[in-house]
């Protein structure tokens, strides 16, 4: 039986399971830190741009992302990193200028196995 599956306010429901929609920037001076920040983001979200990442998240999967780049801050005496939390009619109204590359995720929905 497919769980029913509602969007309101940019959190997705199925279930018991809620996901929210976030943009997560960072502007690192130090290399070593700056690819630990990328590295983790990576794992989370899917990577827009060069200091940029969009991932949407579980209330508690958020939570341990904002952990581990709270530890890794501690380590830099610099820079900061910005996170934007989107409603979903804030999400929906994001706009591209230009060509917008497919992330792997997304590439990877258009593919038909037979």
């Amino acid at each position: 039986m497919k769980r029913e599956e509602r969007e309101e306010d940019g959190i997705r429901k199925s279930g018991t399971c809620k996901t929210e929609f976030y943009v997560i920037s960072y502007d690192i001076s130090e290399p070593k830190i700056r690819n630990k920040i990328f590295k983790t983001l990576k794992n989370y979200g899917t990577h827009r741009q060069y200091s940029v990442f969009e991932c949407e998240l579980s209330k508690e999967r958020f939570g341990t992302l904002y952990r581990e780049l709270l530890a890794l801050m501690k380590e830099e005496e610099e820079g900061n990193i910005r996170i934007y939390k989107l409603c979903k009619k804030c999400k929906d109204a994001i706009s591209v200028i230009g060509i917008e590359e497919e992330s792997e995720s997304e590439a990877q929905e258009d593919v038909i196995v037979v």
